[in-house]
């Protein structure tokens, strides 16, 4: 049996290079610790164990450019002596782990932050020295100075000149990291990392040398030193609340506070408020998202015990959650050292399952609640639910009793209505219930007044995610499929064997195919003859489901989709056998005018479908003066 020896001279250059991931994060840490002295010193005023005077419990952050330095100051319990040999000489020791485990059954386990006994050694990545001023809480102790210059040697010192119980740290700032001398730089790491620290945060920036405006005797101007400084943080934010004790405006007001740039209203919240069996709080707001599947710029932040960590939560919550904003804050979250990378626990997955249960549950909440309400905010969050929907089974069996389909009058129906309004006239030969839907009501208008006709519903379905979407409800929903409106003729979306009979003998489709095949690409445009009603067009568009869907699901990307690669556009073009325009075709004996009036009906049949661009409208265009000459 061994024993693993570390050679202290090497221990600093771990800890500056390799210990944490961002330098920035010193100011974090430190913060942190002088709040856990402010918290652990109420603690025990709070058990009988301190019973002097607490003051105003504040910590404060000092810039001196001239002198570069950053102090961080504290009112909190302070040191002895013997405790800093014990706390900060030993390397990973934790006083917050001592503390809890002390107190454990007289105070609560999460009122100090800090865990690992690393937090204090991060000053070395930006200081080259750093020095420590402390009085402890404790009577009859003096103040001591404890003092390091990043090596393995320090010196200490009892010291007369502290007076005030607490801790200040004075980091002397390296050449390489003078950008921390800088006022809007520290400024922004404390609004980033402490914004919502449970103690007041006082942030001061001393300037020298400041020109008073007046002069002195030997009428020079004089100059005089001040100090700026700002509370920066909101010690009670609204997620630490009883949701009893918060209004509407709260929650919007908080809103607001986490994104001041974001001027719309959230559509509403879900208040997180766990306990067993680990602790969460949290508040997540709806934001009003857009058809396009787009990550919001602001996101979902994570905090522990009031402290910022990153607003990277994809491994906390599903992908589909990221779409929302907000705060989750839970001490359970396992972090490294750094607080910056989760680590692998059973409670990461727990907590992922629960908030995906609130918001379906919130949601489910809101529906039967007031339906009105819930069908106004549809279009605004349903990108959010169809994506929850395709990649979380328990969320789709949560919320496929509330989800909504709408169709192209604006009407709302959950899958069981809407099934039980179209079954009986949209069901096929082979008893498949058709679900008709269009993507843009404007460009597919022909092709929905055509299924209206024939008594047809035809649903919306307009977001980029509802290719893969309705794949998925095929899967789910029982003998049911969703055909395109503009997939296929009026006749043949939902196949009835009550096909007409064609006007056109064979071997006349076959003599007039070739001509038809001329005025089009062949390359992007199949011919087909069908038996339609005489009412209908002579000419018209159609694009296949299936390739059709595949594109479409390409572009979004997903789903193995990219095997594909880019897709061509493909269409049918549609010859109704039945119109009399082509009857006229067949009888006609000029091969040139044959020519003409089948390019005009191609041409119709394109423009009607946004597909007609260019020389080809150009000429279009042309040749109809012609025809009306």
């Amino acid at each position: 049996m061994g024993t693993i020896k570390v050679q202290t001279e090497n221990i600093f250059p771990i800890i500056k290079k390799f210990l944490y991931s961002d330098n920035e994060i010193f100011l974090r840490e430190l913060v942190s610790n002088a709040v856990d002295a402010s918290q652990k010193l109420k603690a025990l005023a709070s058990i009988g164990e301190y019973n002097g005077n607490t003051g105003t419990l504040r910590v404060e952050i000092i810039v001196n450019k001239s002198a570069k330095t950053i102090t961080i100051k504290d009112s909190g319990i302070g040191m002895t002596g013997e405790e800093i040999e014990k706390y900060i000489t030993q390397i990973a020791f934790s006083g917050a782990e001592e503390f809890v485990n002390k107190y454990k059954d007289k105070v609560d386990k999460n009122i100090v932050i800090g865990h690992f006994g690393l937090g204090f050694y991060s000053a070395f990545m930006v200081a080259k020295k750093v020095e420590i001023f402390s009085l402890s809480y404790k009577e009859n102790t003096k103040g001591v100075k404890w003092e390091c210059d990043g090596s393995p040697e320090y010196q200490m010192e009892e010291i007369t000149s502290k007076t005030e119980r607490g801790t200040e740290i004075v980091l002397h700032i390296a050449d390489d990291c003078s950008e921390y001398l800088e006022e809007n730089k520290i400024s922004g790491l404390l609004k980033k990392y402490c914004k919502f620290l449970p103690v007041e945060i006082k942030f001061g920036v001393r300037k020298e040398f400041i020109p008073t405006g007046e002069k002195d005797k030997d009428g020079k101007e004089t100059k005089k030193e001040i100090e700026t400084d700002n509370i920066i943080n909101n010690p009670n934010p609204a997620w630490t609340k009883k949701p009893a004790d918060l209004k509407d405006d709260d929650y919007k007001s908080f809103y607001h506070e986490l994104y001041p740039m974001q001027f719309e209203e959230p559509l509403f919240h879900i208040h997180l408020n766990v306990d067993y069996p680990f602790n969460l709080t949290g508040i997540l707001y709806f934001p009003k998202l857009s058809n396009k599947l787009e990550m919001p710029k602001d996101r979902i932040q994570l905090y522990c015990n009031q402290v910022f960590v990153t607003d990277n939560v994809e491994n906390i919550v599903p992908d589909f959650l990221t779409l929302l904003r907000g705060v989750i804050d839970s001490p359970d979250i396992p972090l490294n050292v750094s607080r910056s990378y989760l680590q692998a626990d059973s409670n990461v997955k727990k907590i992922s399952s629960h908030i995906t249960k609130k918001v379906a549950d919130k949601l489910e909440e809101l529906f039967k609640k007031d339906r009105a309400d819930f069908e106004k905010k549809w279009d605004d969050i349903k990108v959010f639910v169809q994506y929850g929907m395709l990649g979380d089974e328990k969320f789709y069996e949560k919320t496929q009793k509330f989800a909504l389909l709408k169709n192209t009058e604006g009407k709302y129906f959950t899958f069981e209505e809407y099934e039980n309004l179209v079954k009986g006239n949209q069901t096929d030969k082979d008893k498949k219930v058709i679900y008709l839907y269009a993507t843009n009501i404007a460009e597919q208008h022909a092709y929905i007044d055509a299924a209206k006709n024939r008594g047809y519903d035809v649903l919306l379905m307009e977001t980029m995610i509802d290719p893969h979407y309705i794949n998925h409800l095929e899967a789910k929903l029982k003998e049911t499929a969703f055909v395109r409106v503009d997939s296929d003729t009026v006749e043949k979306l939902i196949n009835k064997d009550d096909k007409q009979e064609s006007k056109l003998s064979e071997e006349e489709i076959k003599n007039l195919q070739p001509v038809i095949e001329g005025v089009v690409p062949k390359e992007q445009f199949m011919v087909v003859f069908e038996s339609l009603s005489e009412k209908d067009a002579p000419m018209l568009i159609t694009r296949p489901e299936f390739m059709r869907r595949m594109k479409d699901m390409n572009a979004l990307g997903g789903g193995g989709m990219n095997f594909y690669g880019n897709l061509p556009e493909m269409y049918n073009l549609v010859v109704n056998s039945n119109h009399p325009l082509i009857s006229r075709l067949v009888k006609e004996s000029d091969a040139d005018k044959k020519q003409t009036l089948a390019k005009q009906a191609s041409d119709l049949a394109l423009l009607s479908q946004g597909l007609l661009k260019g020389e080809q409208l150009t000429n279009f265009i042309k040749r109809s003066v012609e025809l009306i000459d």
